[in-house]
């Protein structure tokens, strides 16, 4: 097991139209550019993502054209409909309960923005932001609050990065229920177990290219859906071995900062790059590291940047 370094930063960008967000943005403009298909430059594809967003994520195109606006850049609006990125696959751990969201996110640090972000796109919204507005997790001021975990399955099809749709449940649901219910409509273009938490209630459900919305046995996910995981899979993932031990632990952030939930194979995109803690009903969010912890909320977000020790020593 090694240990790194890694910088987290904090940033308000509010309705994204004063220049914050796209300041932060245009720096990261060369890597989120990378992850654009092919198919994604052309007319056509930058014509089919369009139609898709409008379609399935109305309230927040005006939000769309604002940002893009913002960015200007070539092909930046089409990269900012999600809907045609090319597939990318992580670890990950996470449980719901007792209105509290506990998440690991495993990943390679480098690929990982690391930016915590405030905003008000449509409502307050906090989350880990990712490929300029998406969200790895956040919740809202309404106390809903929602993560994700690769699904284990390695399929790809027609639909959005899961990244948008969390960021588009934020800004538009209240609670479990309405979210699970737009999800059940909205195409997702590779597996993804989505947990989402409120004051009432905590579930997971599983989503995908080829299946319908499926509801998870409990409210809990690691990187895999209703299917037998196969044992090489297993072996390399340890993604049953990980949703026991979430189960037994429950919403422990102690359990979370050690093996087998805290994760090393950093080279293998499958070492826990961070930990947070949602308690939406209350408007916090923590995130952990093995040294230390940063805590933001709706009363009292801080802006500014943390250089965290990230992995565990030998």
């Amino acid at each position: 097991m090694s240990q790194q370094q890694k910088t987290f930063r904090a940033i308000e960008i509010g309705d994204g139209s004063d220049g914050r967000w796209a300041t932060h943005t245009q720096v990261l403009w060369p890597l989120a550019e990378g992850w654009m298909t092919e198919e994604s430059r052309t007319v056509e594809g930058a014509d089919r993502a369009r139609r898709l967003f409008e379609a399935h994520m109305p309230e927040l195109v005006p939000v769309l054209d604002r940002l893009a606006g913002q960015l200007d850049r070539p092909e930046g609006d089409t990269f900012l409909t999600l809907a045609a990125l090319r597939p990318f696959f992580s670890g990950c751990t996470q449980i719901g309960g007792g209105g509290t969201l506990l998440r690991n996110y495993d990943f390679s640090p480098d690929e990982c923005e690391g930016t915590i972000v405030s905003s008000h796109f449509l409502r307050p919204v906090i989350g880990m932001q990712d490929a300029a507005w998406g969200l790895l997790d956040g919740m809202n001021d309404a106390g809903l609050a929602v993560s994700l975990t690769f699904g284990g399955r390695f399929v790809h099809g027609p639909g959005f990065a899961i990244l948008i749709v969390l960021r588009y449940l934020l800004e538009t649901c209240n609670t479990v229920d309405e979210a699970v219910g737009k999800l059940r409509s909205i195409p997702i273009s590779i597996p993804q177990n989505v947990t989402l938490v409120d004051p009432e209630q905590a579930r997971t459900v599983f989503v995908g290219p080829d299946i319908p919305l499926t509801e998870a046995p409990d409210a809990c996910a690691a990187n895999h859906q209703h299917m037998p995981v196969p044992d090489e899979q297993e072996q390399s993932s340890r993604t049953q071995e990980r949703l026991n031990a979430v189960r037994t632990a429950g919403t422990d952030v102690a359990a979370m900062l050690k093996p087998p939930l805290y994760q090393s194979a950093y080279e293998e995109r499958l070492g826990t790059v961070y930990t947070a803690r949602y308690r939406p009903s209350e408007g916090r969010v923590t995130y952990h590291w093995p040294d230390e912890s940063w805590e933001q909320s709706f009363g009292d977000f801080t802006p500014g940047s943390r250089t965290v020790t990230i992995g565990q020593a030998v």
